[in-house]
């Protein structure tokens, strides 16, 4: 009980970050939804690190990983968001942005996570 309980606290924490990134980040001028993109890359990033440093260093408890790495990171990132919103694009017919925003999203997020473990070492 005491690991959902700090899942869902981290969760909730990371879930109301990212409610925030969106509202400041995302454009409904330009439609391209900066603050989910960047909620995702800084996750990933951070993920990295707290990942890295519960490898590296042991001085993560498994308490403290399920806060942060699931819970917070778990509910700061969104994965269903970023559907969604790839999805208005392939509605729309606008596939320049669906491309640059599903590439993008997955490389810089796939390098934000090396570079979080990478910054540990």
């Amino acid at each position: 009980m005491k690991n959902v309980l700090l899942v869902f606290i981290g969760g909730g924490f990371g879930s109301v970050l990212r409610y925030i990134l969106s509202r400041w980040l995302n454009n409904a001028e330009n439609g391209i939804p900066y603050g989910t993109f960047a909620a995702n890359i800084i996750g990933s990033l951070l993920i990295g690190i707290i990942l890295g440093l519960a490898l590296k260093h042991n001085t993560l408890t498994q308490s403290h990983t399920l806060l942060l790495a699931t819970g917070f990171c778990g509910g700061f990132t969104t994965f269903s968001t970023f559907a969604y919103e790839n999805q208005v694009f392939l509605k729309a017919g606008d596939f320049t942005s669906f491309a640059i925003y599903t590439v993008a999203s997955f490389v810089v997020g796939f390098l934000a996570v090396f570079l979080g473990i990478f910054m540990v070492k």
